[in-house]
């Protein structure tokens, strides 16, 4: 007992050194409720799964208990329709693998409010069912010395480290792939029509040659030029 209580102490220990996150969690089996514990300021993750042939489809979400019959919701999982995308309500995005039947919420910055009693529920037409809950508790630098040594099997959870929710990244190169194609286009559209009235402007300047040649020699003429051998003469 006084052996797991120092291996909870110490992994919460690596969490405050800013080391990767570590995520304890104590199974409750008389009330199947699962203990997480993150710092404050830290980041904690919870996976839900659920079987992916019956519940796919379903609506999910995670929500907080208020009281023993109402549970507040927190954010929803986007449909079916988008699910590799993460749906965020603040600090807290949530995301669904209906292909491996994972629900993964990702709670950052906790704050003291965090904690408290969560569920992964789904919901399909009016039924509602619950995944998972999770006890939250949100610990200080100073509480991680006052860890409980109950319940007796503790076991550690790897962390799973939060995924870069790159989409906001798509869309901003999207946007630049658009606008240099654009510029590209814009670029050959000028040069094109800058050749066209160059080409355009080359036979009126040969013109203009022409006629002012017959022209120079005859203001030559009256002006006295004369051949060489009339000169000497």
């Amino acid at each position: 007992m006084k052996q797991s209580a120092k291996t909870l102490g110490s992994e919460i220990r690596n969490v405050n050194n800013k080391q990767p996150a570590k995520q304890l969690a104590a199974s409750c089996t008389a009330e199947n409720i699962t203990m997480v514990y993150g710092m404050e300021g830290g980041t904690i993750s919870v996976n839900c799964t659920y079987n992916p042939r019956q519940q796919r489809w379903r609506e999910k979400s995670w929500c907080k208990q208020i009281d023993g019959s109402k549970c507040q919701h927190v954010v929803s999982a986007r449909r079916f329709w988008l699910p590799f995308l993460k749906n965020r309500n603040g600090t807290t995005s949530i995301s669904d693998n209906i292909q491996d039947g994972v629900l993964t919420v990702t709670m950052r910055r906790l704050r003291k409010q965090d904690a408290g009693l969560y569920q992964c529920r789904t919901d399909y037409l009016g039924e509602t069912n619950t995944l998972r809950k999770v006890q939250v508790d949100v610990l200080t630098a100073v509480q991680e010395t006052q860890i409980p040594e109950e319940p007796s099997a503790v076991q550690s959870i790897s962390s799973i480290p939060p995924e870069a929710d790159f989409t906001v990244l798509y869309v901003i190169a999207g946007l630049l792939a658009t606008k240099f194609v654009v510029a590209v286009l814009i670029f050959i559209i000028s040069n094109s029509i800058k050749n066209r009235e160059t080409e355009q402007n080359k036979p009126s300047l040969n013109e203009q040659q022409v006629l002012r040649f017959p022209g120079d020699l005859v203001e030559h003429a009256h002006g006295g030029i004369r051949p060489s051998w009339e000169s000497t003469a």
